[in-house]
């Protein structure tokens, strides 16, 4: 197998690809910001360039900004909107031209969340780009069938990684990250937010459900069933909503 990464954090990257170097050889990396289109079409091309046809394309990049829906800066609306949805559009325009030309199938895995089929954490930006990213897979996944290309939406519930830490990233673009008020109800989200993904699971375990949802084909990819209550009580109100709407006025 060979792998290209790609990651705007150019010593995360490096790392990563020395510690893949002792699984296998066919490992590189390129440094991409997915928020910007054109370094993606970048990095699709060098990831041509490399190792000819790509079957599996993971659209995995994620920032988080919190707070009350009228506190939270247009900027930080942008920033998160442009890596978490956008992010994903980029990878998928810039290779699935080429996989459906390639003709030998393969598959697509976006990652969204639990944000992306519940709310209620005071995440705005985060939950609205989630539903977006599902919704786009489910979309998708139809359309990419005749050609023998899978797609999966990725819902994981915590997972420790440093998505806490992702205004360490953000682009002089969208301005400087805001810093909630100590003591205020946002700063309280936060780090409790913070302690969950302290305490989530470990990123191998979502690597390993990840890759027997791509053999198996999956479209919904799930990594905490102890959420399943959540999601039901939403689609319970959702079917609830549609039964008013069939009952006379």
């Amino acid at each position: 197998m060979k792998v290209m990464l790609a990651d705007v954090e150019a010593d995360a990257l490096a790392a990563a690809v020395n510690s893949l170097h002792n699984v296998g050889p066919g490992v590189r990396g390129i440094d991409c910001d997915v928020a910007d289109a054109a370094g993606v079409e970048r990095a699709a091309k060098a990831t041509f360039d490399a190792f000819g046809n790509v079957h599996i394309v993971c659209n995995n990049a994620g920032v988080a900004a919190g707070g009350g829906i009228d506190e939270i800066a247009l900027d930080s609306w942008r920033w998160v909107i442009d890596v978490n949805l956008m992010g994903v559009v980029h990878g998928i325009r810039a290779f699935l031209p080429h996989m459906r030309a390639h003709g030998e199938g393969g598959h697509i895995v976006n990652t969204a969340s639990m944000a992306g089929m519940q709310s209620g954490l005071g995440f705005s930006p985060y939950t609205a780009s989630k539903f977006a990213v599902v919704g786009m897979s489910e979309g998708l996944a139809p359309q990419l069938a005749p050609f023998g290309i899978g797609v999966s939406v990725l819902c994981p519930g915590f997972v420790r990684t440093r998505i806490g830490e992702s205004g360490r990233n953000r682009p002089d673009q969208y301005g400087a990250a805001q810093v909630p008020e100590p003591g205020s109800a946002t700063a309280m989200l936060v780090a409790m937010v913070d302690e969950m993904i302290g305490n989530g699971i470990d990123p191998a375990d979502v690597a390993a459900r990840v890759l027997a949802a791509i053999r198996a084909n999956e479209l919904y990819v799930f990594t905490h069933p102890e959420m399943r209550t959540e999601v039901e009580n939403r689609f319970t109100a959702i079917t609830t909503a549609f039964d008013r709407a069939a009952a006379p006025v």
